[in-house]
Order: C-alpha cells, then structure tokens, then sequence
C-alpha cells in the first residue's frame, strides 16, 4: 500500500485541536521530555547545540528544543508544513530556519550539527538506511541521533492499522497514513546505526498510560465527535516504558567515528 502523505499539506493542520495532527502534540511532550533527560545523563545541555529537525512539521518538537535553548533548523518536503511552521515559530517569538528538504538527502554538509533528531519520519521514508546515512553525515564526531518510529509487530499492525486507521467505531487516521510494511523493527534499525558508524544507547516504548479499555473508550469518542483529537491524545497520557516497544518507540544513538 502507497502512504499517503497528503495529510502533512493541509493548511491549519498542525496546531489545530481539532485536527488530526493535534494527537502528536500529546507525543511531543512525552518524547521531548525523554530526550532531555537521556541527554542530561549523559552531561549534555542543549543550550548553544546547533540542531537539526529531520522531517519536522509543523515545527511541534523544533520548537521544544528551541525554547530549550538549541539552534534549531529544521527540513521538510511539505511546503505547506514549513510555512505553518515558521508561521508558528514567529508568533512565538522563537527564532528557528527552517528549510525544504528530505531525510535521503540532507541539504549539509558534512559534520554540521551537534545533534540530529529524525521523529515520526522512518516509517514514512522511501529508505530507512540512506535516511540514517544521511543524518550521521551531518552529526558532528560524539554528536547523538535521537529518534522514534513505530516497530513492525503484530500489536501495531493492530493499533496503528485496524484501530487507528481502518476501524469506523475507532479510526482517527487516514486510512492510509501508514503502511505496516513500512514500520521499522528494532533490530533493522540498528544494523543501520552500526554501518553508519551510530552506537545505540537504548530502545524505549511510548504507550498510552491509560488501560486498553480506556484507550477504547477515548479513541470511540473521538470518532463519535465527542473530542477533539487534541483532548483525545491527551487522555491518552503518552508515557515512556522501557520494557514495552511493541508499538511506537525510540531511543538515542551516539556517532563513534
């Protein structure tokens, strides 16, 4: 099945509640703080790091890092996507580049950044491996990739899928936002890191800190209209487990050469 991108053009998508892509913003707080903090264990401040958002939006963690003191660029091949984001940003007095471009071919030259993030963009790519080779291109010697994505599982073929794609009494998503075929296992993505010279810190699981009747319910709400995408993903209390990365996960990686 062919992704269908489409979504990410839409204007007024990102930060709007009452749209699809308000469901990420619950993630962004979730994922962002799990950053922080795996960064901060390793000593590393993102105040003054230059930063590069690969395949960033509507600018909803460019403008995380950016508050949190980072020099933050960041690509995209939707147009629309970066005006909204640079719209967004200049309403919020934040001071963020962004320009057009795609995570296979990476307009920098090499060692540019000292961190590289690359979110909710894997799954989408035409090809993981150049979309990894690119973004330890631009990495500094000792810089970190930070990453997420959705694991290749039974599970997600059932929540991401049926659930929130195909399902009428559950579906949020376009039904073709995702194709499962095109989800990353763990596994793939390390061999990846490693031929292009990434070391792998760790794997984390972002779940729902909800029970699965309660994700149910709030995911039948929204799609009887009773709340907005925005409040559903919310509720959803998105939290980081290090035992559960059958759905979406992420983690960091250090480039050793």
């Amino acid at each position: 099945m062919a992704v269908d991108n489409e979504l990410y053009n839409e204007p007024g998508t990102w930060w709007d509640d009452d749209r699809p892509m308000a469901t990420l913003l619950a993630l962004t707080v979730a994922r962002f703080g799990y950053f922080e903090e795996a960064l901060g264990k390793h000593g590393v401040s993102l105040r003054g790091k230059r930063v590069l958002d690969i395949g960033c939006g509507g600018g909803l963690l460019a403008e995380e890092f950016a508050r949190a003191g980072a020099e933050v660029t960041g690509i995209d091949p939707s147009l629309e996507s970066l005006e909204a984001a640079r719209t967004h940003a200049r309403q919020n007095g934040l001071d963020i580049e962004y320009r057009h471009g795609i995570a296979e071919e990476v307009p920098f030259a090499d060692h540019e950044f000292d961190l590289v993030y690359c979110c909710d963009v894997l799954e989408h790519v035409s090809d993981v491996d150049r979309s990894v080779s690119e973004a330890a291109r631009v990495l500094k010697a000792g810089g970190w990739y930070l990453f997420d994505t959705i694991n290749r599982t039974a599970r997600s073929k059932l929540v991401m899928i049926k659930l929130f794609q195909e399902w009428s009494a559950f579906r949020w998503a376009p039904r073709d936002l995702h194709d499962w075929d095109k989800f990353v296992t763990p596994e793939e993505l390390e061999r990846s890191f490693t031929r292009h010279g990434l070391k792998n810190e760790e794997f984390v699981g972002f779940v729902p800190g909800r029970s699965p009747l309660q994700v149910l319910s709030l995911l039948r709400n929204r799609a009887k209209g009773r709340l907005s995408y925005g409040e559903m993903g919310r509720q959803m209390q998105i939290t980081v487990s290090r035992t559960d990365i059958s759905g979406g996960y992420g983690g960091h990686a250090r480039k050793t050469r």
